[in-house]
């Protein structure tokens, strides 16, 4: 197999946020072929989880997008931040902000990359069971959550209408649904 591995022979960073971190950078291609500019975007990993409370409902939140206009149903998580220990911490403790709820079991789904082609960064897919309300939500000043507690019929009607729309959410919806045994190849 031939090594398909770029070098990296220069990088510089034209922008530093808490948020959004671009830099360019100068890569040799194995075949010697110089690409100049490559752009990477640099993001926090992310956690999300597909969390079950101990009555079996599916524990959803809504909120606006700003990107595209739209209120979107989706799943907790958020950014792995420094002061988590693990991934499990980080989506214990976004899973408890968004939602109040405590959970059981914390189950590690695998990692996946929203674009591996631009973003530097990695999302970490949890299914959390055994949920119950500890607390009320602790939000992020620019977060308005709204809870959805919907029955895994209703879950998987919200599945085929198409109605959680974010690809990322998607996949750990799919890794959960496979780990629960709620779905099955033919």
């Amino acid at each position: 197999m031939s090594d398909l591995k770029w070098k990296t022979l220069s990088s510089e960073y034209i922008h530093k946020d808490e948020w959004l971190t671009a830099r360019k950078d100068r890569c040799e291609m194995p075949n010697g072929t110089i690409v100049d500019p490559y752009y990477v975007l640099e993001y926090a990993d992310w956690v999300t989880v597909l969390p079950v409370t101990a009555e079996g409902k599916v524990i959803l939140v809504q909120q606006y997008r700003q990107a595209l206009g739209e209120v979107s149903i989706e799943l907790p998580g958020g950014c792995v931040e420094q002061s988590d220990a693990s991934l499990e911490d980080a989506a214990r403790r976004e899973t408890l902000e968004e939602t109040g709820y405590s959970f059981e079991t914390m189950h590690y789904l695998g990692k996946i990359s929203a674009n591996p082609s631009t973003n530097a960064n990695l999302m970490h897919m949890f299914v959390a069971t055994g949920g119950r309300k500890v607390q009320e939500q602790h939000l992020d000043p620019n977060e308005e959550l709204e809870l959805l507690e919907v029955s895994w019929e209703e879950f998987i009607q919200l599945v085929e209408e198409k109605r959680i729309i974010q690809a990322m959410h998607m996949s750990t919806i799919f890794y959960a649904l496979r780990y629960l045994d709620k779905v099955s190849y033919k």
